[in-house]
């Protein structure tokens, strides 16, 4: 089966919005019915300014005309390091394909796309936030869990 990988670009803001609604469903098991009105808007926003400017690009995943995955990456800046001298970080998030067409190279395939991405600009400081079901993913393309991170997480 033939998939089709497309860059996003700001014709695909809808879509992209919605497929994040539909990620963040799965990967915090929130109903149907959950009021996500307010995420909605800002991830819009998000896209919005994020494409125009670059500091993100988005992989929609169609099958036909049906999306059937996607995956994002947001490049920033933090104050250079030892190990990052350019201070040039790249973070990976967004990575979901329809429960149907799983275990068939997808999420793996946009993962490298999104990899790609970042080397192109010469960033080699990528890390990522995975669940229990896509670690195996990122364990196998070479991702390691991170040891010396915290984050501080208040209402």
């Amino acid at each position: 089966m033939e998939f089709t990988y497309h860059r996003a670009t700001a014709e695909d803001i809808e879509p992209l919005t919605e497929m994040r609604l539909e990620v963040l469903r799965a990967a915090n098991r929130l109903s149907d019915d959950t009021d996500l009105s307010e995420v909605k808007r800002q991830s819009r926003r998000y896209y919005e300014a994020a494409l125009r400017d670059g500091t993100h690009t988005a992989y929609l995943v169609f099958d036909g005309s049906r999306i059937i995955g996607a995956g994002g990456i947001s490049f920033f800046r933090v104050l250079p390091t030892y190990h990052n001298p350019s201070g040039e970080k790249a973070y990976i998030m967004n990575l979901y394909t329809s429960p149907a067409y799983r275990r068939r190279g997808i999420a793996y395939r946009v993962l490298d796309l999104l990899v790609g991405e970042a080397k192109s600009r010469g960033i080699a400081a990528i890390s990522l936030e995975a669940t229990s079901m896509g670690r195996p993913l990122y364990e196998k393309y070479g991702f390691r869990k991170m040891e010396d991170e915290m984050e501080l997480s208040r209402p």
